[in-house]
C-alpha cells in the first residue's frame, strides 16, 4: 500500500503529513547536532567511502560497492567494506566474514560483496566498529561502506548516492509520507550522484546493470545450454519487478514470478515445493541464501554495474593524503 502511495498520485498520502512532518524534526535535528559536534563523530584513520541513498527501498547500492572494490584493487588499493549485516545476527560483532560465514549471521549483502570481490568485509550494527577491526587488521588502505549515508557517527570522505533511475524520489515526500529519509536537497551535498537505468539528470553518472550468463545455485557452475521453454523467476530485493524485466528482456518466458521483501528469510521447504519442476532463476542476492540447499535446477543471474571510470578519476582527488599504493606496488 505505501509503495502506491509513494510512487502514485493518490491524495491519501496527506493523511501522513503529520508523521512525516515528526520524522523531519527528529532526523533534521540529529543531522544538525553531528554537523555542529554535539554528538560525537568517529573519524578512521584510513578514507571512508559511503554509498547509499536518500529514499527507502533496493537502489542498486550493492552492485556499486562491488564496482568500486574492484576498480580500486585494479589501480593498487587494498579496499575494505562495512555494513551494518541487515538481516544477520552474528555471534558477535564486529564480525568479519570468512569462507563459512552464512546470510543468517551476516546478512546476503555482506556475504555478497565477500563472495564476489575477496576483499575484507565487516559487519556491525555501529559501523565505527567494524571500521576500527580493519584498521587494525593493516590489511585495507581505503574503507567503503554498505549504505550510511545516514550513519552520522561514522565521518566519510566521499559521499556517492544510488538513485533508482525507474522510481526516482516518489512523491518527493519525507517518510513516511514518501519514500525519502532525507529531503533532496541533501543531494547537494553529496560528491556524486549515480542514475541506476532510466535518463540521467543533468550532473549525474549513468549506470547500467549488465546481466553474464547464468551460474548455478548450488555450486557457481556456468550455464552450459540455454534454457528453453518457460521458466520460474524469484527476487527478494528492493524492487523485484526490476530482475523480473530483464529476465524477459534478455528472452526468457517467465511462468511464475514471486517476489519476497528486501532481506527477507526463505523458508527452505517452502521454495523446495513451489520451485521443484521448471527451471527457476534468481538475484545473485538471493542465491546465498539458497545455496546450501538448492537443487541443480536453480540459477542465478550475476550482474554487474557499468559505469564510466570518469567517476573514479573525479572522485579520487578528492580523498585526503595517503599512503597511495601505486599499480606497482607489492603487498
Amino acid at each position: 500500500m505505501l509503495e502506491r502511495l509513494w510512487y502514485g498520485k493518490s491524495g491519501w498520502r496527506w493523511a501522513l503529513a503529520p508523521l512525516a512532518l515528526l520524522f523531519a524534526l527528529v532526523s533534521g535535528g540529529r543531522r544538525f547536532a553531528y554537523r555542529r559536534g554535539w554528538f560525537s563523530t568517529y573519524r578512521a584513520s584510513l578514507p571512508v567511502i559511503v554509498v547509499g541513498n536518500i529514499s527507502v527501498g533496493g537502489n542498486g547500492k550493492t552492485p556499486v560497492v562491488v564496482w568500486l572494490v574492484e576498480q580500486l584493487q585494479a589501480r593498487g588499493w587494498r579496499p575494505g567494506v562495512v555494513s551494518r549485516g541487515y538481516g544477520g545476527k552474528a555471534p558477535h560483532y564486529p564480525c568479519r566474514l570468512g569462507t563459512s560465514s552464512t546470510t543468517a549471521q551476516a546478512g546476503d549483502e555482506p556475504v555478497l560483496i565477500a563472495r564476489r570481490c575477496g576483499c575484507p568485509v565487516v559487519v556491525a550494527p555501529k559501523r565505527a566498529d567494524a571500521v576500527r577491526l580493519l584498521e587494525q587488521s593493516g590489511e585495507v588502505d581505503i574503507i567503503i561502506t554498505d549504505d550510511g549515508l545516514q550513519h552520522y557517527a561514522l565521518a566519510r570522505d566521499i559521499e556517492l548516492v544510488v538513485v533508482d533511475g525507474a522510481r526516482r524520489f516518489g512523491n518527493g515526500c519525507l517518510l513516511p509520507m514518501g519514500p525519502l529519509r532525507e529531503p533532496m536537497t541533501r543531494l547537494k551535498r553529496v560528491d556524486a550522484i549515480i542514475c541506476n537505468g532510466g535518463t540521467p539528470a543533468q550532473g549525474e553518472y549513468p549506470m547500467a546493470l549488465v546481466a553474464a550468463a547464468p551460474r548455478r545455485v548450488c555450486d557457481d557452475a556456468p550455464l552450459e545450454a540455454p534454457l528453453t521453454g518457460p521458466v520460474d523467476a524469484l527476487a527478494g530485493i528492493g524492487h523485484p519487478p526490476r530482475f523480473f524485466a530483464t529476465l524477459t528482456g534478455l528472452g526468457y518466458e517467465l511462468a511464475e514470478r514471486v517476489g519476497y521483501a528486501d532481506h527477507q528469510a526463505f523458508d527452505r521447504d517452502e521454495l523446495l515445493a513451489r520451485f521443484s519442476e521448471r527451471p527457476l532463476l534468481m538475484t545473485e542476492k538471493d542465491a546465498v541464501k539458497c545455496r546450501a540447499f538448492a537443487p541443480p535446477h536453480w540459477w542465478y543471474l550475476p550482474v554487474s554495474a557499468e559505469l564510466p571510470t570518469a567517476l573514479l578519476d573525479t572522485l579520487l582527488p578528492r580523498l585526503p593524503p595517503l599512503q597511495a599504493p601505486g599499480p606497482d606496488h607489492a603487498h
